[in-house]
């Protein structure tokens, strides 16, 4: 079980939030893709990042932060309300308040449609404006902070413009709202490398001069490193440690924590992208594992590890970590 300290006036918490999925024979077996996961955003402008491996649970978490799908046990809650009790005044002010940014830019955007149109339809119908001049300058202004001009996407198609013009686009559709929170689900992962440095700096802006805090989800921690205030580290479902950035990166408690900051240099290692028939069927019981589910590649794995999950735990100031090796292991345990 994951949890953290409860903080006060946040925007956006998560808590205790899982979600499965069946699969097998009539759905019978139970996937856990996200497992009692405690996060909170808003309470301060600032830069999150959750960062693990493609398949660890990142997207499905952000999905249920932006109320696309449900979770199966636990809340989320919107202002200290359940994002799925919100009467029709609350859901359009967490619409307002809580925008997201996606992967793909191409599909952000109906490749039919004038750029234009979706950016005046977030200031007329999220953010409330009339139209005319008023919806125009709002347009304007946060176009320029995205580093775009009006004149750039006048009567433009998707189609016109380069992957990194769309993404910036899709931050300013975003910025129109003017929400409280951004969740940013891998926004440069299918940008150019020459120009995911401009897209981070634009978040970076975005959270000092609007005030604004992001969700920044990623596979890739040097990215994070540079752009984030704090991060949590997800595998399989579960967040294994969470803390200050500098903490995280420079010195790392949890054994994934230290192959995923290994794996840097070299891209081919530690990432598990494979479609070996034998890794897959490790990380299924490694998603359903009862005990730690790093267990069956951590170096330093004990029959506890194997047999019960360890807590979320503060080891030292704001550093928080699921391991056995920082935590008194519970009497009785299992041999497995």
């Amino acid at each position: 079980m994951n949890t953290l300290k409860e903080k006060s006036g946040n925007i956006l918490e998560l808590k205790e939030v899982s979600k499965f999925y069946g699969y097998g024979l009539l759905s019978r077996v139970r996937f856990t893709a996200v497992d009692s996961v405690t996060l909170s955003l808003g309470n301060k402008p600032q830069i999150f990042t959750l960062a693990g491996e493609s398949g660890s649970g990142k997207t499905t978490l952000a999905k249920i932060a932006l109320g696309i799908i449900r979770p199966s046990k636990g809340e989320v809650l919107f202002k200290g309300k359940s994002l799925w009790k919100l009467n029709n005044v609350d859901r359009k002010d967490f619409i307002r308040n809580v925008q997201p940014v996606f992967q793909d830019p191409y599909d952000t955007f109906n490749p039919f449609e004038k750029i234009e149109n979706y950016l005046f339809n977030t200031a007329k119908y999220v953010k409330g404006l009339e139209g005319g001049r008023s919806v125009l300058d709002l347009v304007e202004s946060k176009l320029s902070i995205t580093g775009l001009n009006y004149s750039d996407i006048k009567n433009k198609k998707p189609r016109e413009l380069s992957g990194g013009q769309l993404q910036r686009l899709a931050i300013a559709r975003a910025l129109i709202a003017e929400p409280k929170v951004i969740i940013a689900d891998e926004p440069v992962s299918m940008i150019d490398v020459s120009l995911r440095i401009g897209i981070l700096n634009i978040f970076k802006k975005i959270k000092y001069e609007n005030k604004v805090s992001i969700l920044y989800i990623t596979h890739d921690l040097a990215t994070a490193y540079y752009i984030a205030d704090s991060a949590a580290i997800m595998f399989r479902g579960s967040i294994v440690e969470q803390g200050d950035i500098e903490s995280i990166i420079k010195d790392p408690l949890h054994p994934y924590t230290r192959e995923l900051i290994d794996s840097i240099p070299d891209p081919e290692r530690g990432v598990w992208l494979t479609t070996d028939a034998k890794r897959q069927v490790v990380e299924l019981r490694e998603f359903s594992a009862r005990g730690c589910k790093y267990a069956y590649a951590c170096p330093y794995v004990t029959n506890v590890c194997k047999s019960r999950a360890p807590p979320l735990m503060e080891t030292r100031s704001g550093h928080y970590v699921s391991c056995w090796l920082y935590h008194s292991a519970p009497p009785n345990t299992d041999e497995d």
